[in-house]
């Protein structure tokens, strides 16, 4: 199985050498701007990764049409997965590139199947702020908001 080590870009990329059948996939769904294919590190039975099309580092440099597109197939997913595997739930994570603590920096959904007793922990550093810090975040976010 490919490891997925070398995302500095397109031409390296290992998610940009799937979608181009470089290398083979177990590939679910295809359309003009989105790859689904399952991941090779199969967290509970179903896991896909959704991908761009294009080389796209993170959620940040994505257009909102690439972004739309993302969250349209991951929600085709998971439609399907409920069909095929009837999952107590389904998980959408979007973690990516060395910030995230990964080696591939192209923009990705996890859609991640949950089925009863599967113990999936995802465990990150956790921080409980006061509502009076909630609320000035969430006020900064809303200004940058109205501001574009």
């Amino acid at each position: 199985m490919p490891q997925f080590t070398d995302t500095s870009a397109p031409g390296t990329c290992i998610f940009c050498r799937l979608i181009a059948g470089e290398i083979p996939s177990a590939q679910v769904y295809e359309d003009a701007q989105t790859v689904a294919f399952m991941d090779i590190g199969q967290v509970t039975q179903g896991h896909v990764l959704v991908a761009t099309r294009r080389h796209v580092p993170t959620l940040l440099d994505a257009t909102p049409e690439e972004a739309a597109a993302l969250m349209r197939t991951a929600q085709r997913v998971a439609l399907a997965a409920r069909a095929a595997f009837d999952p107590a739930g389904v998980m959408l994570l979007q973690a990516n590139g060395a910030v995230a603590g990964q080696t591939v920096a192209h923009l990705h959904l996890h859609v991640v199947p949950r089925h009863a007793g599967d113990g999936i922990d995802f465990t990150w550093p956790r921080k409980n702020p006061p509502a009076s810090v909630l609320e000035d975040t969430a006020a900064q976010l809303r200004a940058a908001l109205a501001a574009r």
